[in-house]
């Protein structure tokens, strides 16, 4: 069996490689690609594996925009850190649908109900789908973050959130009166724990609060500017032009 993975965050694609690797040594891994860009060219212009191990959020969108640009006739297991998507998954090729992080049980499930579909694409329905997977909707997102300034430690609620900002390897959380508190996680940990609905990331080291946008200028290089409310920062705040078209889907709700 080929797979390809495609999967934008190094360390969680060598686990997939790993997890695969230790369910089945002869699987045969043809690559591991990062992109939208990456993943199109490859299934233009090289071998198509017999399935597709795919992130569902990539460093430039929605992995669904393959499907739009390259002809994909195989099966895919999506991974994602959101629950939203399981319905649009199967819509395009998907026959499983995993809730990061990737664990060495849900996929060898995944990879077994491939073997027993004989790589048979299923025929999708939506009523279907829905009923089964409509538990996976129970994701619990934070409602509040213990801070910290100097030894004093105390809980922040996220509705009072306007963004979090990473500085170098620290990062903070910066609430709607402009205070700033250091807080242990990262920024792509924030963004598996946060309501979508709510935060954006809109650059590497940057995740807002919708709340707490106050205008959306455009801005060079096919880039939007924006301005939170009663923040100020030493630089400008920029969504990346790779992320300005899923920013725009998010804003509009």
């Amino acid at each position: 069996m080929n797979i390809l993975i495609v999967e934008d965050e190094v360390l969680a694609a060598e686990r997939v490689q790993l997890l695969v690797k230790r369910y089945d040594p002869s699987i045969n891994i043809l690559g591991s690609l990062e992109s939208i860009e990456e993943t199109v060219d490859w299934l233009k212009t090289r071998q198509h594996p017999d399935l597709l191990l795919m992130d569902i959020q990539l460093s430039d969108g929605h992995s669904f925009e393959i499907f739009k640009q390259a002809t994909v006739n195989i099966p895919v297991i999506f991974t994602t850190a959101y629950d939203n998507f399981a319905i649009e998954a199967f819509k395009n090729f998907g026959i499983d649908y995993i809730l990061k992080p990737v664990t060495a049980e849900s996929l060898a499930s995944s990879i077994q109900k491939y073997k027993a579909l004989n790589s048979r694409i299923p025929q999708y329905d939506e009523a279907e789908w829905m009923e089964k997977y409509k538990g996976i909707t129970g994701i619990q997102y934070k409602d509040r973050f213990l801070a910290r300034i100097g030894a004093k430690t105390f809980f922040i609620q996220t509705e009072d959130v306007c963004c979090f900002i990473a500085d170098n390897k620290t990062v903070f959380l910066v609430d709607k009166n402009n205070n700033r508190f250091i807080i242990n996680y990262s920024i792509e940990k924030l963004e598996s724990v946060l309501d979508p609905h709510y935060f954006f990331r809109i650059n590497r080291k940057m995740i807002v609060h919708s709340k707490g946008i106050e205008l959306i200028k455009p801005y060079n290089n096919n880039r939007l500017k924006l301005s939170l409310k009663n923040i100020s920062f030493g630089e400008e705040i920029i969504v990346s032009r790779e992320r300005v078209q899923d920013f725009k889907k998010w804003a509009e709700g």
